[in-house]
């Protein structure tokens, strides 16, 4: 896929340049916050026996604002520390940033006053959603915020000390799935937990394998994630172990008895599917590479609309 250029995003009047900071925020990814908000609010409504409505469209709204945020100050992140900038293997566009401040689309002041304002609309919902449903809401919306902007803050960079793989799970799985479903039930427990560990899981394998093409100009930089500590067999099973993480928390709902048995052929299925694509991990190269983080995407997907749709069915 081509990428973004000042050329083919020019142009000053209002609808250009909204066109371009819309763009900026990588929309084509607000699937890892929008899927596991919507796989948590049925969670919670399904318990409550009802819908708050309003809520859960502030819940959504806050958490993509909060993706959004966090994407635009990853690229600013990036571009300080040099690693996108100097990125001559990524796989455009999974990896590698957005590419907007190394093709001169927007500039890197532009990107993070673009990031700020992104976390002030963020905090604006959250404040609406205090309103609405208390001040537990506070706690959730810190813990998020404070997860994105760490991630990529260069004094803190979780990202570059071994554990921004784990602040993803948390703030893209976790956070959004059990706050979404507190909202609307007003309680969280270990089924719960369980229900969220499988998107956390997914989201998590998908930011590991997306390392992999950028993990010299990542190691170049100093930024150390999984890919550069561990090399690429490791993290091949790093990944693999990740999915079977997933499988198994599916399998202690079944266990549980809070789904049905018949619910763990779509999880082994999925497993399949990620062992698959870890294999990719081995080439290190595109196309294969490009076509397991494809499956990757696929897998969070797929495993968050059944965990929806498995939750609606069975009405716990």
């Amino acid at each position: 896929m081509n990428e973004p250029t000042a050329q083919a995003l020019g142009g000053s009047s209002a609808g250009d340049i909204l066109r371009r900071y819309f763009l900026a925020t990588r929309p084509k990814f607000f699937t890892a916050s929008i899927l596991p908000v919507i796989a948590g609010t049925a969670w919670g409504a399904t318990l409550a026996g009802q819908l708050d409505i309003a809520a859960a469209i502030v819940a959504l709204l806050a958490t993509v604002a909060v993706q959004a945020a966090s994407n635009v100050y990853n690229d600013v992140g990036d571009e300080i520390n040099g690693t996108d900038r100097n990125n001559a293997s990524r796989i455009h566009p999974f990896t590698g940033g957005s590419r907007f401040i190394q093709n001169g689309v927007l500039t890197l002041d532009q990107m993070r006053r673009w990031a700020y304002a992104l976390f002030l609309s963020a905090m604006a919902l959250g404040l609406l959603l205090i309103w609405m449903k208390g001040v537990g809401v506070l706690y959730l919306g810190l813990a998020g915020m404070g997860l994105g902007l760490l991630y990529s803050l260069p004094a803190v960079q979780l990202s570059a000390r071994g554990v921004g793989e784990i602040a993803v799970a948390i703030g893209c799985g976790l956070l959004p799935v059990c706050g979404a479903a507190w909202i609307q039930s007003g309680s969280v427990d270990l089924p719960l937990l369980l229900f969220s560990l499988p998107v956390s899981c997914w989201v998590a394998a998908i930011l590991l394998i997306n390392e992999v093409p950028d993990r010299v100009a990542d190691e170049q930089a100093g930024k150390r994630t999984w890919p550069v500590r561990f090399g690429q067999d490791t993290t091949r099973w790093l990944y693999v172990g990740l999915h079977a993480i997933a499988l198994a928390a599916a399998a202690g709902l079944v266990l549980l008895q809070v789904f049905p048995w018949w619910t763990i052929i779509l999880p082994l299925a999925l497993f399949v599917g990620g062992w698959r694509a870890g294999s990719t991990i081995a080439t290190g190269q595109d196309p294969a590479l490009e076509n397991g983080i494809k499956t990757t995407l696929a897998i969070h997907a797929v495993g968050s609309l059944w965990l929806t749709v498995i939750v609606l069915l069975t009405q716990l």
